[in-house]
């Protein structure tokens, strides 16, 4: 003989999900969902600012070894010819996001020399993050050698002398 009630006919106590109760739980799923790409989204432009800043450090680090180099060989007049060259010429090797010279479709995520403005250019992949006054499309972000002077006191009088050397972005950008 059947022990439980419902195998004696009576009316079943469990029942499914109500049409309210299905719809709460796909809210809180698309909300989760949401808030999940949010954080993926922040995270993987996140990895680019990073890459991007250790690719600057590797440019930046190869110009001042190049201009130690110079001043090291008493070279000081070819200080103002690295305004000039292609930056990846200051290094054993470049980044591997560096694709050569710019092309007229720049590839997102990569580097490039313009050299007809003389500027290392960088062309973010994700661009939510990313605010400057250069209204170009596609979004890039560049950067021009600036070399710094200041006199200085020598046998004979004051002379110009190098203070320094740097990637300066133009324009002004913030990123994350």
């Amino acid at each position: 003989m059947p022990k439980n009630s419902e195998a004696l006919g009576a009316p079943s106590t469990s029942r499914g999900f109500t049409r309210f109760e299905l719809a709460l739980v796909v809210i809180v799923a698309a909300i989760l969902g949401g808030i999940f790409l949010e954080r993926l989204t922040f995270y993987q432009e996140a990895a680019e600012h990073a890459r991007f800043e250790s690719d600057l450090q590797t440019f930046k680090t190869g110009l001042q070894l190049r201009m130690a180099e110079l001043i090291a060989a008493n070279r000081e007049q070819e200080l103002r010819e690295l305004v000039r060259e292609n930056p990846a010429r200051w290094l054993g090797k470049p980044p591997a996001g560096f694709a050569g010279e710019y092309p007229a479709q720049p590839e997102n995520g990569l580097w490039y020399f313009d050299s007809n403005a003389r500027e290392l250019v960088y062309v973010p992949v994700s661009t939510r993050f990313l605010s400057t006054t250069d209204r170009r499309r596609p979004l890039q972000l560049r950067f021009r050698v600036l070399i710094t002077e200041q006199q200085v006191f020598a046998p004979g009088g004051r002379v110009r002398g190098f203070a320094g050397i740097a990637l300066e972005p133009t324009p002004l950008f913030q990123w994350l």
